[in-house]
């Protein structure tokens, strides 16, 4: 399957995500829970999804380097500080946050567990061949980085 590898753009599988979560809540009752605080768990989410997220757009474009995830090879350095000294994929950790509180506001477990199949995804055909890609590029020094930082969290 290495024709998937950086070739769909983490967004556009963010969102299929979403519109298969949403389908799911929506047209199967396989699923469906009553859980508490849906409306306030989904506004923590976006408020803690868009802050990870955006720390680590904005920790790229502080250090001047691509944020474009389909050309990893156009990276001119490696980004450890600020958010990136939690965790690697600090945008990619917003998106799998968004998706899990959105299937907790539809109200339904497998519409919560597509946020799953985010991480699965994106570990295998982006997140994988990304990191391929800067240790070719940065060698020891990005091979130390994922020594010291996670992944995810």
């Amino acid at each position: 399957m290495k024709t998937l590898e950086l070739k769909i753009p983490p967004v556009a599988v963010f969102l299929f995500i979403l519109l298969c979560s949403y389908g799911f809540s929506q047209y199967v009752e396989f699923g469906g829970v009553e859980l508490p605080l849906p409306t306030s768990l989904l506004l923590v989410g976006i408020i803690i999804s868009a802050v990870i997220g955006l720390s680590g757009v904005w920790e790229f474009r502080k250090h001047k380097t691509t944020v474009n995830p389909t050309k990893p090879d156009g990276a001119s350095t490696i980004v450890d500080s600020g958010v990136y000294g939690y965790t690697r994929n600090p945008m990619y950790l917003g998106l799998y946050i968004l998706l899990f509180c959105i299937g907790y506001y539809f109200q339904n477990v497998v519409s919560m567990s597509f946020s799953f199949l985010f991480v699965t995804y994106m570990n295998q055909f982006q997140i994988k061949p990304e990191e391929k890609t800067l240790e070719q590029l940065f060698g020891a020094s990005y091979v130390d980085y994922k020594q010291k930082v996670r992944r995810w969290i």
